[in-house]
């Protein structure tokens, strides 16, 4: 379901709801079918810059509208919105798909897996939408990856903004993955792996 803003963004502080983009992990991000390579990065900024395309663009390879966007986060967060301003011209993405927690998700497996949610977009070209989640799927997320398969009509696809809204918890994801394996350890070998790849002992 998409909203319009119930308030005036000048009364209502929007960059702070929409702030979860300073807790992605930039250094993995990625997108499948961008025209230049490392673009999509550039769709991630501050609420109060979402129009402000001087940093450039996402935009799919020409006559294939099809993109895959992987968002890391640096800790867990609860995703309430997604708001997604794309270009003009029928180049909008018209639906977007979403999976939580799955990395190297391809095209294949796009077209084939179940998302956890999904939406028929609306051109935002003002960024004036959001995409309400199932809150309750969008708990301890920590990497969302967005799937656009179709746009209005343009040969290519194009994202200047994608902002999420909700908050981050305060656990890091190797700290998650330590304290869920202690919850159910396997008393025959109680091992955690070590950041560089490794295994440790846990005393």
């Amino acid at each position: 379901m998409a909203c319009a803003h119930d308030h005036s963004c000048e009364d209502h502080n929007c960059s702070a709801d929409f702030s979860l983009y300073k807790n992605i992990d930039f250094s993995r991000v990625r997108a499948l079918n961008e025209s230049v390579a490392g673009s999509v990065k550039s769709v991630f900024k501050a609420w109060e810059r979402r129009l402000d395309n001087s940093e450039g663009v996402l935009e799919s390879n020409d006559g294939d509208p099809e993109l895959i966007v992987f968002i890391p986060f640096t800790s867990d967060v609860k995703i309430k919105s997604i708001s997604v301003v794309g270009g003009a011209g029928g180049t909008s993405p018209s639906k977007m798909r979403a999976f939580i927690n799955r990395d190297g998700i391809d095209f294949s497996d796009a077209q084939n897996m179940q998302p956890i949610q999904e939406w028929d977009l609306v051109e935002n070209l003002q960024g004036v939408l959001e995409y309400q989640t199932r809150y309750a799927r969008f708990q301890s997320v920590g990497s969302l990856t967005l799937h656009f398969p179709a746009n209005f009509g343009g040969d290519t696809t194009q994202i200047y903004y994608i902002g999420l809204r909700g908050e981050a918890t305060q656990l890091k994801r190797d700290v998650v993955a330590t304290i869920v394996y202690e919850i159910t350890p396997n008393p025959s070998d109680h091992k955690t792996p070590t950041e560089t790849g490794g295994v440790s002992h846990v005393e």
